[in-house]
C-alpha cells in the first residue's frame, strides 16, 4: 500500500484520518524514539507549594504556573538540564529557560513556550483558540506536564524531541510519612518523574536537578508572583 494512504476500516468501525495537529505530533513522538532517554523520579512534600496556591489561585495563578517558575529556577541552577541536541554529535546550552507547558486540546496536543508566569492565561487562550504564532510554542527546550488536576498520582512523559528533558507532575496527596526520629505524620506528597536526553544529561546531573527544585517546592517563598 502506498505511503500516507488511508487504511480501511474494519468491520463496524470507521477510519479517521489524523488532522495536521495529529499528524505533527505523531511525526515528534517517533522523532523522539531515536533518542537514547532514561528517567528519574523524585518525591517531594507539596503542603507549603498547595498553601502558597490557595492564596494566589484567586489572581487567576495555576499550580502548573508555579510549578514551571520552580523548573525554571531550578534550571538557571542545573544548566545541563536545559541543554538540548540534535545531531547527535554535539548540544548547545540554552542561555535562556524557555518551557513549554502541555496542554491539551481537543485532537491534538500542543506545548506553549511560558517565559512569562503572567503571560499564562493569554498564551492558554491562545492555544485552546488555535492562534499560536509558532515562536510561542516551538522554542522550548524544557517541557512540564501536569495531571495533578486530573488526581493522576505518578506518570511518564516522552521527551519531545530536540528538547534535553521533560517533566511529569503528579498530584499531590496526603501521605504517611517518618521523619528522622522515627516519628509519623501526615504530609502532602507529591511524585515528580523527569525523561532526560542520556546523551548529554546524566543521573547525577538529573537527580541534582530534582533535589534543587524539590527544595524550592519545598520552600516556594521566592514563587510569589
Amino acid at each position: 500500500m502506498a505511503s500516507g494512504a488511508v487504511l480501511p476500516p474494519l468491520p463496524g468501525g470507521r477510519v479517521v484520518p489524523f488532522t495536521t495537529m495529529q499528524a505533527a505530533v505523531s511525526r515528534n513522538m517517533v522523532e523522539s524514539l531515536s533518542v537514547p532517554t532514561f528517567r528519574v523520579r523524585n518525591s517531594m512534600t507539596a503542603d507549603k507549594l498547595d498553601a502558597l496556591y490557595e492564596k494566589v489561585k484567586s489572581k487567576g495563578v495555576t499550580k502548573t504556573v508555579l510549578l514551571v517558575k520552580a523548573a525554571a529556577m531550578a534550571l538557571t541552577q542545573h544548566p545541563v538540564v536545559n541543554a538540548s541536541c540534535r545531531d547527535g554529535k554535539s548540544f548547545s546550552y540554552n542561555t535562556n529557560v524557555n518551557i513549554g507547558v502541555a496542554v491539551a486540546l481537543e485532537g491534538g496536543l500542543l506545548t506553549p513556550v511560558l517565559e512569562d508566569a503572567d503571560k499564562w492565561r493569554v498564551l492558554l487562550k491562545k492555544a485552546r483558540t488555535k492562534q499560536l504564532q509558532p515562536n510561542e510554542y516551538n522554542s522550548g527546550k524544557f517541557t512540564l506536564s501536569n495531571l495533578g488536576m486530573f488526581g493522576v498520582d505518578r506518570f511518564d512523559a516522552i521527551l519531545p524531541a530536540g528538547q534535553g528533558a521533560i517533566m511529569a507532575v503528579g498530584a499531590s496527596k496526603p501521605t504517611v510519612v517518618a521523619d528522622k526520629d522515627g516519628f509519623f505524620s501526615i504530609k502532602s506528597e507529591m511524585l515528580v518523574n523527569v525523561t532526560a536526553d542520556h546523551r548529554i544529561i546524566y543521573g547525577a546531573d538529573l537527580a541534582a536537578f530534582l533535589q534543587t527544585f524539590a527544595k524550592i517546592v519545598e520552600d516556594p517563598e521566592g514563587l510569589t508572583l
